[in-house]
């Protein structure tokens, strides 16, 4: 390659990425998930699109999409809080085990009693589009807040179901026959135990280490964070284990641990999952020929109704039935089962496998993940206000990001005040926030003031709030306790703070 021929690409990867930016304010207006713009990007520039690009190397494709995969995964375990998924835990775990398995038997029925694939084919596809996304549900729940447990269960059974639907995908994949299936299950088990203990070994051992190492410069921080996060999927794949729960729940152990420049730690990994998910969505766009899809249009539409219809709600039930949930929460949880970048390149590796009709394989997940994503992805919304999961009238959650002033031992809190939170008409004293905690400035429509006791704050306004080490989680707690709830939070019982929503909603 010449410098030239490298100017040039690197023009078109700018192009792309400032194209892609720019989709991501189209899809939160349109409360579609970013992946179909980024989809629509590939396509635009394969083959039958206007740049006309060949690509056909599936190999590479799988691997820039392992990549990609290990890097969004260690994003979302970042931001996941444990205090949000813990009461959801065994909810979540359920259905990304028991779940899973549920789904890919209905799901791999259908295929070859309706569509006539034989068993390998079908099993294959049934495991590949078993595997949910969150991301692709939060993005288009952004202005609908949902129940915390039920974006705890949502956000948690997305980052499990990763593994066991990878290793199901290898497995059928292989060439020769399908394991027995105890044989399978006992592989499944001891897969997920050796990355669940690598995972949380290695994240553990890595906060220990960045709060007793001191870096020369804060910019390295971020990138320790990300190299352990990587090491946990990298060790556990070469010791036969799980990389993905491994690098999930490092990600998850870092994330809820106490590490000098978070807010950096945090922006820096945000920055990287947004370009491994364009970079990835924007490579399988390319990957797929348009032309090619009309003989697969119909069969996957056909198993996506199965998928959706009877697979996704049976598995909600079966893997809940240990559980208390309402039937109106278990029929959000079937509808919010989107699929995303997952199921597309778990495609792959039936391709580089040589497996028969992997192509059409491809083509139908391809088509299923793009038309049911059109489907459910605009009446989710809808869906969560038919069944009284969530109130026109519910306080917004606060906006609340924390720098670290480390050598006063404090950390200053910027906190915005949304449309329908209850601290508007509050008053700063009646905040009551801890001692060691106080408002030190107030932004009203692009002015800056110092507040006095008796100043009323307003929707729209932003807060500075100034507080020692000490109180930080006390004062965060109140503040979202306070928009919640009112002045009288604590009184009338809502005094928590845990602000009730804990989706990413960040794709």
């Amino acid at each position: 390659m010449t410098v030239h021929h490298l100017n040039q690409l690197l023009l078109v990867c700018s192009l792309v990425l400032l194209i892609a930016v720019a989709a991501v304010r189209i899809s939160s207006r349109s409360g579609l998930p970013s992946l179909l713009v980024y989809l629509g990007i590939g396509i635009a520039m394969g083959q039958d699109g206007i740049a006309g690009i060949q690509f056909d190397n599936a190999e590479l494709t799988q691997v820039i999409g392992y990549a990609a995969l290990v890097v969004i995964l260690a994003e979302g375990g970042l931001g996941t809080k444990w205090k949000e998924i813990k009461p959801a835990l065994g909810a979540a775990s359920s259905l990304a085990l028991v779940g899973v398995a549920v789904s890919v038997g209905i799901t791999a029925s259908g295929a070859h009693y309706l569509i006539g694939l034989d068993w390998r084919q079908s099993l294959i596809i049934g495991a590949v589009v078993s595997s949910t996304d969150a991301a692709a549900v939060f993005s288009v729940l952004r202005k609908v807040p949902l129940p915390a447990r039920l974006t705890g269960v949502l956000e948690a059974e997305s980052g499990f179901n990763d593994a066991p639907v990878v290793i199901l995908v290898v497995a059928f994949s292989t060439a020769g026959p399908v394991e027995h299936w105890y044989a399978l299950l006992g592989k499944i088990a001891l897969e997920l135990a050796i990355g669940a203990a690598i995972g949380i070994a290695v994240g553990w051992l890595g906060a220990y280490a960045l709060r007793h190492v001191a870096l020369p410069a804060s910019g390295l921080y971020p990138i320790a964070v990300m190299a352990i996060a990587v090491t946990a999927y990298a060790a556990g794949a070469l010791a036969h284990g799980s990389g993905f729960l491994a690098v999930y729940l490092a990600s998850m152990v870092l994330g809820n641990s106490r590490l000098p420049h978070w807010p950096a730690t945090r922006g820096f990994a945000e920055g990287l999952g947004w370009i491994a998910q364009i970079g990835m969505f924007v490579l399988l766009g390319l990957l797929v020929t348009p032309h090619e899809l009309g003989n697969d249009f119909v069969p996957a539409l056909v198993i996506g109704l199965v998928l959706t219809m009877v697979a996704r709600p049976v598995s909600v039930i079966v893997g809940l039935l240990p559980f208390r949930f309402p039937w109106r929460e278990k029929a959000l949880l079937s509808w919010a089962g989107l699929r995303g970048a997952v199921p597309i390149i778990l495609a792959t590796i039936p391709m580089v496998n040589d497996v028969e009709d992997s192509r059409s394989i491809f083509n139908m997940v391809f088509v299923l993940v793009v038309v049911y994503t059109l489907v459910q992805g605009p009446t989710l919304p809808w869906l969560a206000r038919k069944l009284r999961l969530t109130d026109a009238d519910e306080a917004a959650d606060l906006g609340i990001e924390a720098a670290p002033l480390e050598r006063l031992r404090g950390h200053l809190l910027s906190v915005a005040i949304p449309e329908g939170s209850k601290m508007h008409g509050v008053e700063i004293n009646e905040l009551r926030l801890p001692a060691g905690a106080a408002v030190t400035l107030v932004v009203r429509d692009g002015k800056s003031f110092v507040p006095l006791p008796t100043t009323v704050l307003r929707r729209g306004d932003e807060l500075l709030v100034v507080t020692t080490d000490p109180v930080r989680d006390a004062a965060e707690r109140r503040l979202r306790a306070v928009g919640q709830g009112g002045k009288l939070a604590g009184w009338l019982g809502t005094g928590n703070g845990n602000g009730g929503n804990g989706g990413r909603g960040r794709r």
